[in-house]
């Protein structure tokens, strides 16, 4: 069972786990760095569609390993465009339903691909 663990600070930011414990018994998965593209490898061109995607992706990937959102323990997100903040939190907010993972979002100048505008990667425990 994950046991979140909240000092207070991420109650003043957003919805999210301070830290997150797994036990030592748990199944670890880690992801790499996972972008909103589609099944063809196409790459939308707004963000939206890209930062659903991404969350898609996630989804498929914790479902090959027999997991959940309800597993993921710790999310880090790469935006490239600030602007794109509160329409990330909208989509992130419906794929993580009641699950608060400790998390990290960075905005950084480009991804691998320029037209690339998100990448998430997550840490899961079962």
């Amino acid at each position: 069972m994950l046991r979140p663990i909240n000092a207070g600070v991420s109650a003043h930011i957003g919805s999210y786990s301070d830290a997150v414990e797994s036990p030592a018994t748990a199944r670890v998965l880690h992801t790499s760095g996972t972008p909103g593209i589609d099944g063809s490898g196409a790459l939308p061109d707004s963000f939206a569609e890209q930062a659903e995607l991404a969350w898609q992706n996630i989804r498929s990937i914790l479902t090959e390993a027999g997991m959940g959102i309800e597993d993921i323990v710790r999310v880090t997100q790469y935006l490239t465009r600030p602007e794109d903040l509160g329409a990330y939190r909208a989509i992130r907010t419906r794929h993580l339903g009641e699950a608060r993972p400790a998390s990290t979002l960075l905005f950084v100048s480009e991804l691998v691909w320029p037209k690339m505008l998100i990448e998430i990667e997550v840490v899961a425990a079962r």
